[in-house]
Order: structure tokens, then sequence, then C-alpha cells
């Protein structure tokens, strides 16, 4: 089953949480994160997509104080709180955190997954509504900010949790990180500074059978042997000057989950062989300690230099480079995809301006095509600064104009246009023949863009499945051809 959307239950737990938790997942589809506190739930939102947050009120109110943060940041979020069936609320309590709907205890696990459908429901209604506002408010009131040779302003993004793209190469990515999320081997994800690795290693998770687990991060890069034993296997008091208490470590602390070890290729020839030892046996000896533990995590591991090309130089152990490989994920810079960059810009603006607390309009044609032809070499982070840069330049009620731009991005000289791409030639005499031959056209490039994913396809071109499926039939469109 396609999954829907996601919904994060804040709540203590029970039977009648569990209940609601099976219908949302088991006759709805959609994916179901849970945790018991706010702090917890303020950790998945940084890493997952949420699009409705279910609150338990609780006795001292912090459902309640979690909804009104929420609301300011994360707005389009739907706020649905949960209330014990004697509990009285006054409006103006009620009102800083806008919310969608109540609903009262005992739990009615059918009741709640009828509430989270039509709160989506609503959601999605009230996105396509601001996305007509905003289309009729370009074209009618700022065609000089945003002439661009006839070419779409708004081309409909994809999402990975956190990641955003409309190129291919993400989308074929992303697709191959979804299949690898579901099973149980271990990831390694290469590429640039700055691409989005530890996105990417965090979306896994939450796509994963794992997702309720706890995530562990590390860096290893510049850590001595010894530190980043400690951090990872643990050690026990006294077994190096200053480990005055006993340390955990990750592996065990993040039994069941899934643990992130970035720029594994700085780790040395030794603890290699540590790190190899645990992958093969899931054994853990922390420092000092004579007792060997097990712990079942999975490892994701990310490199920004090629483990490939140092085993070849024999500065990295071949065997180790093989088990960290269940799936090996290549994110590509930002420069060889550069049609990721205005959905990406017009996505960090929103975000910083939210943060900022700034009204900001959008950005101008002319500053999308300037950054689409810089190269960035610190890939989506120097895109991200470089926006958050011109947001906070930026007044209330503006367009970000090539005004607020540094100016090496700014002095960027366009992109050769491509020789491949040859313009398209209506068949037929009469108008209805041609406007046919231009309607197939279209959908097979988009079906081919979405690998023949019918529900992407008829998203992006505005269509039901059913409709696209009968257009398909109409002009007889084959995957094969």
């Amino acid at each position: 089953m396609e999954t829907q959307g996601t919904v994060l239950i804040v709540a203590r737990g029970g039977p009648q949480w569990s209940a609601a938790e099976a219908v949302l997942s088991d006759e709805y589809g959609y994916r179901v994160l849970v945790v018991r506190s706010a702090e917890d739930a303020t950790s998945a939102l940084a890493d997952a997509h949420v699009d409705l947050v279910l609150a338990e009120h609780g006795s001292g109110g912090e459902g309640l104080t979690f909804l009104v943060g929420l609301r300011v940041s994360h707005p389009d979020i739907v706020r649905v709180l949960a209330l014990e069936a004697k509990t009285e609320l006054s409006q103006q309590a009620i009102s800083p955190a806008a919310i969608y709907q109540f609903v009262r205890k005992p739990l009615d696990a059918k009741q709640i997954g009828l509430v989270v459908e039509r709160g989506l429901e609503s959601r999605e209604l009230s996105r396509r509504h601001r996305m007509l506002s905003r289309e009729f408010k370009i074209r009618g009131d700022t065609v000089g900010v945003h002439q661009r040779n006839g070419a779409s302003l708004h081309v409909e993004s994809q999402r990975f949790e956190k990641l955003v793209y409309v190129s291919e190469k993400l989308s074929e990515l992303c697709d191959l990180a979804r299949k690898a999320a579901r099973t149980e081997l271990p990831i390694l994800i290469q590429g640039e500074t700055g691409t989005g690795k530890e996105l990417l290693a965090r979306a896994i998770h939450y796509n994963s059978t794992r997702k309720t687990s706890p995530l562990m991060v590390q860096n290893c890069g510049g850590m001595s042997d010894e530190l980043l034993h400690s951090e990872l296997f643990g050690h026990k008091r006294g077994a190096f000057t200053g480990a005055i208490s006993d340390r955990l470590g990750l592996f065990r602390a993040g039994d069941g989950g899934t643990v992130f070890l970035d720029e594994i290729s700085e780790v040395s020839p030794s603890f290699q062989v540590s790190l190899l030892r645990f992958l093969q046996e899931g054994e853990v000896k922390p420092l000092g300690s004579d007792k060997t533990q097990t712990c079942n995590v999975r490892i994701i591991a990310a490199s920004n230099r090629p483990l490939q090309a140092l085993v070849a130089a024999g500065k990295y152990r071949q065997d180790l480079y093989f088990r960290l490989k269940g799936f090996e994920l290549e994110v590509p810079p930002l420069r060889d995809r550069p049609v990721d960059i205005p959905a990406l810009a017009e996505f960090f603006a929103a975000k910083h301006a939210d943060a900022m607390g700034r009204k900001i309009l959008g950005i101008s044609a002319g500053t999308l095509e300037k950054l689409a032809a810089f190269d960035f070499p610190g890939n989506v982070r120097e895109l991200e600064n470089e926006i958050r840069r011109m947001v906070s330049l930026a007044e209330d009620g503006e367009y970000l104009t090539t005004k607020y731009m540094s100016p090496s991005i700014f002095a960027a000289p366009p992109r050769p246009r491509s020789n491949t791409t040859l313009a398209f030639v209506p068949q037929g005499t009469t108008l209805k023949d041609k406007v046919e031959s231009l309607e197939k056209q279209v959908l097979n490039e988009a079906l081919g863009r979405h690998r023949w994913n019918q529900s992407r396809a008829a998203n992006e071109l505005g269509l039901s499945r059913v409709g696209l499926a009968n257009k398909i039939k109409r002009y007889g469109l084959d995957e094969a051809k």
C-alpha cells in the first residue's frame, strides 16, 4: 500500500492509542510515528516530513503547549488535540494553537481515522487554494518580476522527508533509498560535502521498520581511536584518564534502532578492524571491560571520499567496504542537477522567512536563473546559506531579487543550453489532431520522468489517477515503448 501521509502521535501510550495507531496504519495506509514526549516529537519533526500531529493533552497541559509552538514552527501541519472526557478548555487557552479538531477520551479508533482523513483533505484543499491564488497574483500583478521566456514558474517538487527535488537523478536515488529502507542491510551513502547525505540517512531511518526506535548520529572525522571507541562501544569507569563514570556507547544506546556514522572514510586502520568485527558479529566490548555484549543496530555510513578508490590505494579495508555497502547510494552534486536549484531555493526561502518572521512573496525569475547558473561548490548547504542571507537582507512584503545576491553568484555566467532538446512539432492537420498529439507527448514525458509511477505523474499533471489511466489507454501509451 502506498503511504498516504505521515501522522505523528504524541502520547503516553496505552491500548486506546495502540488501536488508533493500528487503524491509521492498516486501514488508511498512513505512516504513523509514535513518541512519548514533546522533546521526542521535536526530534522527529526535525528528521521526518509530518502532515498531522495528534497530541495528548495530559494533566500538565503539555499537549496544548506543544501544539501552540507547532503552529509557529510548522504552520502547515494539521493539529489535533486529545482531551479527557471531563476536561474543559477556554477559548483563550486554545486559540493560540489553531487546533483543527478535538477528540475526547476514551478514544474511538474509527473516529480518529475519520478525523485524520478529513484533516488531511482540508490541508490539501488549502494548499491548492494557496497555489492558485499565488499563480493569479503573479500573473496579474508581477509579470515584470517573473517573466521567464514562457517557462513554468512553479515546478511541482517531490519530497523524501526533508529532501526536496524535481530532478530525475534525485528521484531515482530516493526511489532506491525507499527500497533500501525496507531491508535490514547496511547502507553506504557517498557524495560531496553539503549534498544532504545525513538528511538522506535520516529519511531512510524514518521509512524503515526501525522508525520508532532511536537514530544515533556520530561523526567519525578528527577523533582519536580511544575517543571514538568510547563514543561507539562505551567504556567502564577508570578505563582511561578522565573516565569518571561508565558510558553506555551509541551502539548499545541505539539497540533496536539505527546508527549513522558520518565521515567513515576517516577512521584509522586499527579502528576499521573493531568496526568490521561489530558488523560481522554484533558484539560490543566497552573499554576497560572483560565482558562482551551483543546489540542489534542497523548501520548507515557516509563518506565524502569514494571508499572504492581508498580501497584500491590500500588505505581502506576491502572487507569492511563490502560489509558497509549492502546498498550503495551516491548523492550527485548540485551542479549536476541544476533543475533542483529553483525548487530548493523556494523551499529555503519559505523556511527561513518563517523562522525570521519575515513575509517574503517569492523569488524573482532573474534570481532563480542566476542561482541555477552557479556551480555551488558547497552544494545544497551553500545554497541554503545564500538564501538565508538574502531573506535576512530583504524587507517585509518583497520578492528576493538579484540586488540581495552575493557578488560571486551574481557574476556567474549562464549555463550553456543543451542542444539535445528539440522543439516539439505537433502532428496532424486539424487543431484537434495537433492538440491531441501535444497531449500525448506531455503524458509520455511525465510518465517517463516518474518511471511510469502513475500516481506521481497524475499529481504533476493535475489529473486523477483514473483520468490518467483513461488517457494512457486512449493514446495507446506503453511503458515498454
